[in-house]
């Protein structure tokens, strides 16, 4: 081979962290919507929302004859409609937690790095593939309950539509409740690494640190209730106002404080620790 044919020939070989920002984001998008469990994860929060709702609202409809006037008095068409989203906050968490632990669990994480050395864009680039999507699927998931179930609240039983007093907040933020649950998620896995540890600490802080709390003294229970990432959910997915939480707003201002919170941890903890 001749010197010139070796001068002329381009250098094609990759060079480490000179990828751009916009091929992480293709990576994540990549890599998540070509994994089997993850569509069906997303799909399985989407139909676990609406077919709940729809329960909830036809057996409300159904026995509606029989309820009691205190219980018809205090009867919320909106919150009704988005309880679904309830049971969908577990599958999108652990979806988050998965978005994250999967890959070192698998070992695969290693071969990200050596690809994309610079660990916070890597996961900059899943907070944000993983967000928007999760934004989306939660927005289809309640506005999708939100309009069925409000089909099934006929006759008698009071009933709401999309410009109703607190309706569109109400179902809007249950969509940004849903997705800054899953950013949760993510970014506790992104701390602890391992799957079974970061659902098990997602299932405990939703579940088990209001139970701890229910059996402190009233006023104290109160007071740290309102704090809680499921109260915060009741309230904003409720159309009239609940006691002892925060506005609807506010409480999904200090979920998302939590998020960044863990994001900013596991971000420490992704430069600090070995891969």
């Amino acid at each position: 081979m001749s010197a010139a044919t070796i001068t002329n020939t381009p250098d094609t070989t990759p060079r480490s962290g000179h990828y751009k920002f916009s091929g992480l984001l293709g990576s994540e998008w990549t890599k998540l919507r070509t994994v089997r469990s993850t569509m069906w994860t997303l799909g399985l929060t989407i139909l676990i929302a609406v077919v709940i709702s729809a329960v909830a609202t036809a057996a409300t409809r159904a026995n509606w004859s029989t309820t009691t006037l205190a219980n018809r008095a205090g009867f919320d068409p909106i919150g009704r409609t988005l309880i679904g989203v309830f049971f969908g906050t577990f599958t999108i968490g652990v979806l988050g937690v998965l978005v994250v632990s999967a890959e070192y669990g698998t070992g695969t994480i290693h071969a990200v790095f050596c690809a994309a050395p610079r660990r916070l864009r890597v996961l900059a680039a899943k907070t944000i593939v993983f967000g928007a999507v999760a934004l989306v699927i939660s927005e289809i998931a309640s506005f999708a309950s939100f309009f069925l179930g409000e089909a099934f609240l006929t006759g008698p039983v009071p009933h709401a539509t999309i410009t109703s007093p607190g309706a569109l907040r109400a179902v809007a933020g249950s969509g940004l409740y849903l997705c800054a649950i899953g950013l949760f998620g993510l970014g506790l896995a992104s701390i602890i690494r391992h799957t079974a540890g970061a659902i098990s600490a997602f299932a405990g802080i939703l579940l088990l640190i209001p139970i701890i709390g229910a059996a402190l003294p009233a006023s104290l229970d109160n007071d740290l209730t309102r704090f809680m990432p499921l109260r915060i959910g009741e309230e904003m997915v409720s159309g009239p106002p609940l006691a002892n939480s925060f506005s609807p707003w506010t409480g999904l201002a200090v979920l998302c404080a939590y998020v960044a919170a863990l994001l900013i941890i596991g971000a420490v903890v992704l430069v600090k620790r070995d891969a």
